[in-house]
């Protein structure tokens, strides 16, 4: 007979095959394992956020907290005591401050409209270029404009079209009528650097459209003109519709140019706030200033409030 001899037994648990990779452990609990590290990890992150926080509550919190409360308070002339009264808010809406919250906000809606057409127009005339110098000329040249403003810029539009002005007595544009101490030449003022700051804005947004896009739409037998109708506004709708809230937000806020070039010939707001405050028209109207100013951050946290759902369309179409 065979010598039988006896042989181990098999190990319990699955044959491991040759070749095949080695069985991957479960994953930690949720609870625990890994649990403790990032509750740790996120504990010694804080400290690294205190400094911007309180940068946050000391530069915007606390005057934010300041223009309410004093929006809000009214100054008894005997006792000099405050109390809490809407009268400041409802003056601020109301009389000639009412008229230079509307002047400010159709300058603003009037030169946001032609800045965001213009740009448009010349960003996609240099994006459409062949010659790449032309853009990096335009790109600079956007970048420098877009940041002159102020009394700089009303100087040098005082100096080139005022009454005594370099180009209107070349032209003789004072027999026109045109006075560059009005309506129209705050408008040509904001358009020297909205149309700038349109063209860097616009830019991204032009070059994020592809050019398989156009070409598809070609070999399905699409026009030019159907392509951009169909194709092109709607994907830059988001990015031209932001594009102009950033530039109504721009001109709304703007007041060195207007404060230096028209004075308080035009009714606007933020010239309304500086007269208030620095007491040009009655003594102990800065409460009220403050009232006109929480209009203005009202306004412009609704320009906030659909600018950036805009640019998160845009970015998820574009990006």
């Amino acid at each position: 007979m065979p010598d039988q001899t006896a042989l181990p037994a098999p190990a319990a648990g699955p044959v491991p095959v040759a070749g095949a990779a080695a069985p991957v452990p479960p994953a930690p609990d949720a609870r625990g394992g890994d649990a403790p590290r990032r509750r740790g990890a996120r504990r010694h992150r804080w400290p690294v956020v205190v400094p911007f926080f309180a940068f946050l509550a000391v530069c915007f919190g606390l005057p934010a907290g300041t223009m309410v409360y004093g929006a809000f308070t009214v100054l008894a002339p005997e006792s000099g005591a405050s109390r809490f009264s809407t009268e400041n808010v409802s003056g601020s809406l109301s009389g000639t401050y009412a008229t230079g919250l509307t002047g400010s906000v159709e300058l603003s809606l009037f030169t946001a409209l032609l800045a965001t057409v213009i740009g448009t127009l010349i960003a996609q005339a240099v994006v459409t270029s062949p010659r790449p110098a032309l853009r990096g000329i335009v790109v600079s040249a956007s970048g420098v404009l877009a940041n002159f403003s102020g009394a700089p810029l009303a100087f040098a539009f005082i100096a080139t079209l005022g009454t005594t002005g370099t180009v209107t007595q070349l032209l003789h544009l004072d027999r026109t009528g045109f006075s560059l101490y009005s309506f129209t030449g705050l408008v040509l003022a904001y358009l020297y650097f909205m149309v700038p700051l349109m063209v860097v804005t616009v830019l991204p947004a032009l070059d994020g459209l592809r050019s398989q896009w156009q070409e598809a739409a070609a070999s399905c037998g699409a026009t030019r003109g159907q392509y951009w109708r169909h194709v092109g506004i709607p994907v830059l709708t988001p990015s031209l519709l932001g594009g102009a809230v950033l530039m109504f937000g721009t001109a709304f806020a703007s007041h060195a140019t207007a404060a230096v070039m028209v004075g308080s010939s035009q009714p606007l707001i933020t010239i309304q706030i500086a007269n208030a405050l620095n007491g040009n028209v009655l003594v102990g109207q800065e409460n009220l200033a403050l009232a006109m100013s929480l209009n203005m951050v009202v306004i412009a946290l609704l320009v906030m409030a659909v600018q950036i759902p805009l640019q998160r369309r845009s970015a998820r179409w574009l990006g």
